[in-house]
């Protein structure tokens, strides 16, 4: 997916303003590296494009227990901002384990649709997004984002989906990226919204690891619901 949002940034004729703004950010780090990796065989879940307003609800809202201080101890943990998310710039940031025939179709692909239809700049909703060659969700709100300064969604990868599993962030466990991200913005407040993906993805990369985290060295130690499992 991130292999379409780097041909956005480098479509003939230079591109349009999103697309440089994209490109410009993706050199500085602002978009995370790890693209994650999806079986065939995945069960496909639906993709809702926009957030929509929640409705007015007279009772509490759900929301996690001890969140916001979890939420305060990571960005201490990630001020200093050295995770690979932070310093990888467009020459990093594509997906390695991506077989290298899918990544120059879907780079032509593209490029062809960009020139044609948009010309030579990106789409501007998440529904035009995801339906280039090679996107999905989680790349399509960070464009929107980081190229058009609107935020339509969180941007949930695996990461995301890890940790906020792990901290107890959603009402049920969620399988699927999307899922989380349904569950996400059910809750959360929308001015963090932005935030979240680059917090998490560097928080991950560093800390809540995949395999054997580094619980011992993380603040949320005695707050978080997964420590005592590993």
């Amino acid at each position: 997916m991130y292999r379409a949002a780097a041909m956005c940034a480098a479509a003939p004729g230079g591109g349009g303003r999103a697309a440089r703004r994209l490109g410009a950010a993706r050199a500085g780090g602002l978009v995370p590296s790890a693209a994650p990796r999806y079986s065939r065989r995945t069960r496909r879940v639906p993709i809702a494009y926009e957030a929509e307003p929640r409705p007015e609800s007279s009772g509490p809202t759900w929301e996690p227990e001890n969140w916001r201080q979890q939420l305060e101890r990571i960005r201490e943990m990630r001020r200093h901002r050295d995770a690979p998310v932070d310093e990888m710039g467009v020459d990093k940031c594509y997906d390695t384990s991506a077989p290298p025939q899918n990544k120059v179709k879907y780079i032509k692909q593209t490029t062809a649709i960009l020139k044609q239809n948009y010309g030579g700049d990106i789409p501007s909703t998440v529904e035009e997004l995801v339906k280039l060659p090679g996107v999905g969700p989680k790349m399509a709100h960070l464009a929107m984002n980081i190229a058009w300064n609107s935020v339509s969604g969180i941007a949930v990868d695996t990461h995301v989906h890890r940790i906020t599993n792990r901290l107890k962030w959603v009402k049920k466990e969620t399988r699927y990226p999307e899922e989380t991200r349904v569950a996400l913005e059910d809750w959360l407040p929308r001015d963090l919204w932005r935030e979240i993906n680059w917090l998490l993805v560097g928080f991950g990369q560093q800390t809540c690891l995949p395999v054997n985290p580094r619980c011992k060295e993380c603040l949320n130690q005695d707050i978080c619901p997964a420590a005592k499992r590993f």
